[in-house]
């Protein structure tokens, strides 16, 4: 793909925002659904749970494509499978907004999931290909903007269609966007001589197919991802189908790893792995997704939950911080051809401990302000944290492999958000009991802060409905402390990704590896 000395200003500049914005339209997707669950459960007559496969079904497929992007973008041409992607991205959605039963709209999602799996890292792929290295981190910077403002946007945007249209609207939203995309990347995008040759090579007699790597990939990634998702559903190891999942997600995955390790033409190529920065981010980019998804997850649900606001107003709270991701995307873009990576990262990881930190010390009295604020620090630290990682990533990948790398820490990225959903779920779930055990130890009917309470409930006309108030606050109590619990764990997560940050090896800002170095 040629770079940007070959382009004029303008096209460089649409090459950035079309990446961006199919980046943006698949984020999305992923979080836009969380909240309509129960309307799309009362118009296709399911169940709540039967409902969530909604959700479960897309990540899925997204989890099975993910580690294949690379092969099939070099193997069918880059330009040709971005453009494929999105056209049934875009077909795949009409298909949802028009689906009239749940089945219907679960094979529509996988279909969708899978078309939206090469989005994300076909985009980064062009980015890094289109771009000399000192302008990447402002390409990357735009990027950035559309991963992490999808999460945040994505709720409001769900609940506001749903509430005001329906909630079909919620994938029909896609179709108008997916064209523009589609026109204007067929006319921008274009394969690099390195993509072509090694469409050539593919193309020759000796190259093999690894349909037995095709295999694992997607055994071992559903197995992994549906026992993400279902884990606190089902009990984890408490059920036997948890651990059939599990079993089959480490069997899978360990025969995949052999096997790719082995095959001339790997679908996984995990041999840039050998590299110690690329592993290394790697690590930290299942740390940042832990963290990133877990948050986005804990703010609302705690929101809801005991400050009793709508899903529409969750979703305002959270809104804001995208717009501080905007902004300071842009001053990071800047700053990573400048400062060394490292220092930025740990600029992003402090900002991202200390905002989770600051969150440990709130009370049911907080306002939405506070809250707004608090998730605005929040994202400005992570702001910090996408482009220089990405940098320290890329730095000494080959162009020839740069496919593969992408597919890789995209894959690592979101199996770290679906680490950390269910790790704060789960560890939520059990704190709340273990926080309600212990203040309920404390109540006595003899304790003069007790009878006091009564005392003053009494207008209420009777004892039992007074125990209830208390018991309902209890409730609320320790439901809080729960949410206490996951902000401080999170808090730590964020601060153990500093060692590792600073085990890898310097790169100079700005810098290049020359054509074909490892």
């Amino acid at each position: 793909m040629s770079t940007t000395a070959d382009k004029p200003k303008g096209a460089t500049f649409l090459i950035a925002f079309v990446c961006g914005m199919a980046a943006f339209m698949e984020v999305l997707d992923t979080s836009v659904a969380n909240v309509s669950l129960g309307h799309i459960a009362g118009t296709l007559a399911a169940s709540r749970d039967e409902a969530t496969w909604v959700l479960t079904s897309y990540l899925v497929a997204n989890a099975i494509i993910l580690p294949m992007t690379g092969w099939l973008s070099d193997t069918l041409g880059r330009k040709r499978y971005y453009l494929g992607s999105m056209a049934l991205f875009t077909l795949a959605s009409v298909a949802c907004g028009m689906s009239t039963s749940l089945p219907m709209l679960i094979v529509c999602r996988v279909i969708q999931g899978l078309a939206g799996g090469a989005l994300q890292p076909v985009s980064q792929a062009i980015l890094a290909d289109s771009f000399p290295p000192e302008k990447r981190g402002s390409a990357l910077a735009v990027y950035g903007m559309a991963v992490i403002a999808g999460p945040a946007i994505g709720p409001t945007l769900g609940g506001w269609l749903t509430d005001n249209f329906s909630w079909h609207w919620i994938f029909l939203i896609n179709a108008p966007l997916g064209l523009l995309l589609i026109t204007l990347a067929g006319g921008l995008v274009k394969d690099s001589p390195e993509q072509k040759a090694i469409q050539a090579q593919r193309r020759s007699s000796t190259f093999t197919v690894d349909y037995l790597g095709f295999a694992l990939i997607a055994i071992g990634m559903g197995a992994l991802q549906i026992m993400l998702d279902k884990g606190q559903q089902e009990d984890w190891l408490h059920s036997g189908f948890i651990q059939a999942l599990l079993l089959i997600t480490v069997v899978s995955l360990i025969m995949l790893v052999w096997r790719e390790l082995r095959h001339p033409h790997p679908i996984v190529n995990l041999r840039l792995l050998g590299n110690a920065n690329f592993a290394l981010a790697n690590v930290i980019m299942i740390g940042i997704g832990l963290v990133m998804l877990g948050a986005t997850l804990l703010l609302p649900q705690m929101m809801q939950t005991l400050l009793g606001y709508s899903s529409l107003s969750a979703g305002i709270v959270m809104s804001p911080a995208a717009l501080m991701t905007v902004m300071m995307m842009p001053i990071a873009g800047r700053l990573a051809g400048k400062v060394d990576a490292r220092i930025l990262c740990s600029v992003g990881l402090i900002c991202l401990s200390s905002a989770m930190l600051l969150l440990t010390q709130i009370d049911l009295s907080i306002s939405q302000n506070q809250l707004m604020l608090l998730r605005m620090f929040q994202m400005s630290g992570m702001a910090f944290l996408f482009i220089p990682i990405n940098s320290v990533a890329y730095a000494q990948i080959p162009r020839s492999e740069i496919g593969s790398a992408t597919a890789i820490i995209n894959l690592t990225r979101n199996i770290g958000g679906g680490i950390g959903i269910s790790l704060v779920t789960t560890y939520l779930a059990r704190s709340t009991q273990t926080q309600q055990a212990q203040m309920v130890e404390h109540i006595s009917v003899l304790d003069p802060v007790y009878q006091s309470a009564m005392q003053s409930l009494s207008s209420l006309g009777s004892d039992i409905a007074a125990q209830a108030v208390i018991a309902g606050e209890v409730a609320r109590q320790a439901g809080l402390l729960a949410f206490i619990d996951d902000f401080y764990l999170l808090a730590i997560l964020s601060m153990c990704m500093l060692p590792v940050l600073w085990m890898t090896r310097p790169v100079k800002p700005g810098s290049a590896p020359p054509p074909g170095a490892h």
